[in-house]
């Protein structure tokens, strides 16, 4: 086409073609230098740091969103002449990029085992400059304007240096501390897992009714969903109020297949209503048992291995042979045998024995590892915490006082300035000095401040000992 002139002109598209623009003016306003953060520069401090993406991962409508959002404040306020940083950066995500290694090292007919720990971690670093920049090259299609010329990777030597000293400061603090508790633990991975990974399923059982001996003459019934974990049994727990058992609280029982000799313990855990009343108590292995076990200071012997395999050092010293009712010889055949064999032992020789009451088909929740599926174990390892508690401690004043104040603003929650539970998508909506909240969210975040008790720290540890 032609103008009076003669000159050319170019046609416009009918439709526009985002893709036949996009890439090209990205790469100019990175090349132009954009997206630089330059702290010495004037105008108000203003930054975000990525909620770090796994580097196994790829960008889903999760992502998008919330990295749409932060890149609309990012741009407004770069308009409004604040000196900006958005930090770009991704997280190593040490379980699901072992999963993704061990199939590729499977293809290959390489065991992790048999590599080693140091040779398999030398490949994990090698998949990762691989495939870990997916995301961020996604992120970049979508127009992010973060400074990527400061894109850290949590693994990296000052990032796992400013973790230690930060680590090191809250144990001399006294905010961080070990301790001996039940985790989830995943026997695939052999790993503590955090309650966020755990799916829990609904599973067709059985529930297994099993007589043990009292001292001095007759039996108590408790049900149990998991007959292997009566190996590790140290209480058998009944109601206070309930008069069926209240002549025998102070009394013992003997455990069929060990011989172990077990006190019966008065706790209001147990349910009169519920199958017998009377609950075996494995604080080993179980979260509930383990408060019960506090409660009375009973013995928490670990009766499975890290792969979920019976392990008997703990209670070796305690097994005896009793006629008709335990065998050394029996419980020592099931030392190394997986758990769900030996459930299938233990039911064989309690049923030979004649110690099951009855057997009926059950319902329940079984708890699976959300990444490598498999079946979740509470386990009683040492383990490092953080003294949540008392770190939520200055953000619970000033949320209490949002939450009066919901009451008293018609369905608006404006919270305080200087409150610890702001966030940048609520920065966009702030007035006046006091962040604005949808009525109610004052009231949960109280309700979740105060719920904080402790947090798992075995990832962070792991990662340090990785460096």
């Amino acid at each position: 086409m032609q103008d009076q002139t003669g000159d050319r002109k170019t046609m416009l598209e009918k439709t526009f073609d985002p893709a036949a623009c996009e890439a090209r003016l990205y790469t100019q306003w990175e090349k132009s230098g954009l997206f630089e953060a330059h702290p010495e520069a004037s105008g108000d401090a203003y930054s975000i740091m990525f909620p770090p993406p796994n580097v196994t991962g790829t960008l889903h409508f999760g992502h998008a969103l919330d990295f749409v959002l932060q890149d609309i404040l990012i741009r407004w306020k770069r308009l409004e002449g604040a000196n900006v940083l958005w930090q770009p950066g991704t997280d190593h995500a040490g379980i699901a990029t072992q999963m993704v290694v061990e199939r590729v090292l499977d293809k290959e007919g390489i065991s992790r085992k048999e590599m080693g720990r140091e040779k398999f971690v030398e490949r994990v670093w090698e998949w990762k400059e691989q495939s870990g920049g997916q995301i961020i090259r996604q992120l970049r299609t979508l127009g992010a304007s973060a400074d990527w010329g400061r894109e850290r990777f949590t693994m990296d030597d000052g990032l796992s240096r400013a973790v230690r000293d930060v680590f090191v400061t809250l144990y001399q603090q006294g905010l961080i501390y070990r301790a001996k508790r039940l985790v989830n633990w995943d026997p695939a991975f052999r790993s503590a897992i955090s309650d966020l990974e755990v799916e829990n399923k609904e599973t067709k059982g059985s529930m297994w009714y099993l007589r043990y001996p009292v001292e001095g003459g007759g039996t108590i019934v408790v049900g149990t969903t998991r007959p292997e974990t009566m190996l590790g049994d140290t209480a058998v727990a009944v109601h206070p109020e309930d008069e069926r058992y209240t002549a025998l609280i102070g009394q013992y029982v003997t455990l069929p297949l060990t011989g172990r000799r077990i006190p019966i313990v008065a706790d209001t855990y147990s349910d009169p209503e519920k199958g017998s009343g009377a609950v075996k108590i494995t604080p080993g292995h179980d979260f509930n048992d383990f408060e019960v076990g506090k409660r009375h200071d009973l013995p928490m012997p670990n009766i499975l291995d890290e792969a979920a395999a019976i392990w008997l050092d703990e209670i070796a010293s305690e097994l005896r042979d009793i006629d008709g009712l335990s065998s050394i010889a029996f419980v020592r055949s099931l030392e190394g045998i997986d758990r769900l064999e030996a459930r299938k032992r233990i039911v064989e020789e309690l049923e030979r024995l004649e110690h099951i009451e009855k057997i009926e088909p059950h319902t329940l929740q079984v708890p699976y590892a959300e990444r490598g599926g498999a079946i979740v174990e509470p386990r009683l390892t040492e383990q490092w915490y953080c003294d949540a508690a008392t770190l939520a401690q200055p953000a619970i004043k000033p949320s209490k006082t949002a939450a009066y104040a919901s009451s008293r603003s018609n369905g608006r929650t404006p919270i305080l300035p200087g409150c610890a539970i702001s966030s940048p998508g609520a920065s966009a909506v702030s007035s006046g000095g006091g962040i604005v909240f949808p009525h109610g969210t004052a009231l949960k975040i109280v309700f979740l401040l105060h719920a904080v008790k402790k947090r798992l720290l075995n990832r962070l540890v792991r990662s340090l000992a990785q460096k």
